[in-house]
């Protein structure tokens, strides 16, 4: 498996990737797969594109078989920040390490930032796999998010964590 950012090259993949996402974990996203969809792919391009998102790719050949992302924060008092989003990892490739290889990616991606101290991240109540792998990580659990997400009638919390930048 390699570990990359992702480029303009890219967006069709990141786009199919996170459609299958959106398809395979709807409670674990705030975007739904028709939303997306709609979206042209010149919209994809952007999204890797902007200064403010980091996207990096693990790749199982040529196929890109994970994805995680990081949002800086722009506002001058909340800059210290950044959030992890948007993690996901095909069903072939998961329990392979390709999970904490993109966050170990995304950590140290972070890290080339001075001004950064705190990550933060939200992941759906009851994704006993994921919470498991970001505690594996360094990550701790400071809250939880009522009716987070909708997904048709039911709702999902999301529990949001954090962890400090500085120590491995």
């Amino acid at each position: 498996m390699i570990i990359r950012v992702l480029g303009s090259r890219d967006a069709e993949a990141y786009r199919a990737l996170m459609l299958e996402a959106y398809g395979a974990y709807p409670q674990a996203f705030t975007s739904s797969v028709a939303e997306r969809a709609a979206m042209p792919l010149s919209w994809w391009e952007k999204r890797i594109d902007s200064p403010l998102d980091r996207l990096l790719g693990g790749f199982d050949g040529d196929a890109l078989a994970g994805i995680v992302g990081l949002a800086y924060e722009p506002r001058e008092k909340a800059r210290h920040k950044v959030t992890l989003f948007g993690m996901y990892v095909t069903a072939a490739c998961q329990q392979q390490g390709l999970g904490r290889l993109l966050v170990e990616a995304a950590l140290d991606e972070a890290r080339k930032h001075p001004r950064l101290k705190v990550i933060q991240l939200t992941v759906t109540a009851g994704n006993d796999a994921a919470f498991a792998l970001y505690q594996r990580c360094g990550f701790i659990q400071f809250g939880l998010e009522p009716l987070a997400v909708r997904v048709g009638v039911d709702y999902f919390d999301k529990i949001h964590m954090w962890r400090e930048l500085r120590f491995g």
